[in-house]
């Protein structure tokens, strides 16, 4: 499906960014483009990879102009672009806004100006039943693919997204964070040990959005199934794995976070299709005309449950630790930490 095609993933230089990039270099591809604000990790991607088919675009999504002046003779789009820590969007909600709600707005409209074939748009967990500044931005930014799917040919651009949950070890996740304070002797800070995450890497995360590319339709939001643990013991895990005798702090959840995260939301979950690994959630086609549609309440609403980290696969802190060491970063860790 890639063959001689062009692909431009925003955010390009994130880790989802550098993931993807790295899974479809070494393929018959034609051309990836970077597009993102950060030079220097252009710069530095450019003298590591030093390959012909990357081609690096310095913009940002807030910037329509910058934005369509990468778009030229592009056929698929990744949009990854996006302020996802917490705590910063709260402080800063409305820069939230412009990057992940306007911005989404400018990378569609660019893609269906271009005639971009395909838009995947990369969704969260804290996008469903948000009460944080950062999950409002992204479920704003699904309601803003959605939409623009329906005004616009499937069969010229096809737009839609994926939501997962945390990618372990990602930039601002907390599994660098226990590492270095392991190293640095300090005691692993943990917000709340009753609280829960999905787990999942960032080679699952690409996964994810290939299949969505592969399966989804306008509009769809694709949601793949992930185990989850508490954040007591994926602290504990990481201390077994390191052999480590730091203590573990308890110092209270931090400014917009959940005690556990959502992946489908109860409504989501009555119309979504069961793909075995993934979820996919149909967009909602109706439109304004309400008369059409006789209205009844779902009786089924009331009894469904939704799917979050509290209520999927529990994994213990064997199972964790399994999960763990199939991340290079964390072999990487390791290794060097022996040594010592």
């Amino acid at each position: 499906m890639f063959k001689n095609k062009t692909l431009l993933i925003t955010g390009g230089t994130g880790s989802f960014g550098n993931a993807v990039m790295k899974r479809f270099l070494n393929t018959d591809i034609k051309e990836i483009r970077i597009f993102s604000r950060d030079e220097k990790k252009q710069d530095d991607m450019r003298k590591l990879y030093k390959s012909e088919k990357l081609k690096f675009y310095i913009g940002d999504v807030r910037d329509l102009a910058s934005v369509k002046n990468a778009m030229h003779g592009v056929d698929y789009v990744f949009h990854a672009a996006a302020l996802k820590q917490v705590p910063s969007c709260e402080f800063f909600p409305l820069e939230a806004v412009k990057t992940n709600v306007m911005g989404t707005d400018n990378v569609l409209t660019g893609a269906i100006e271009s005639n971009v074939k395909k838009v995947i748009c990369l969704s969260t967990d804290k996008a469903a039943y948000p009460i944080n500044a950062m999950g409002i931005s992204k479920a704003m930014m699904e309601k803003v693919f959605v939409a623009k799917s329906n005004m616009v040919d499937p069969n010229r651009t096809l737009i839609c997204g994926t939501r997962y949950g945390n990618v372990m070890a990602s930039r601002g996740s907390v599994i660098p964070l226990f590492i270095e304070q392991i190293k640095n002797g300090q005691p692993l800070t943990v917000t709340d040990p009753n609280m829960t995450r999905f787990l999942m890497s960032l080679e699952e995360a690409v996964e994810l959005v290939i299949f969505a590319f592969e399966n989804a339709k306008a509009g769809d939001i694709m949601v793949q199934k992930s185990p989850a643990s508490t954040i007591g013991d994926l602290a504990i895990a990481i201390k077994e794995l390191f052999e480590a005798e730091n203590e573990i702090k308890v110092i209270g959840t931090r400014h917009g976070e959940k005690l556990f995260e959502t992946l489908l939301t109860r409504e989501e979950h009555i119309v979504a299709q069961d793909l075995g690994g993934f979820y996919q959630v149909p967009a909602d086609k109706r439109d304004l005309n309400y008369d059409k549609y006789f209205i009844e309440g779902d009786e089924q609403l009331s009894s469904e449950v939704e799917y979050n980290s509290h209520n999927t696969e529990r994994l213990n802190i064997e199972a964790i630790k399994d999960k763990l060491l199939t991340l290079e970063y964390v072999r990487t860790e390791l290794r060097g930490w022996i040594k010592q």
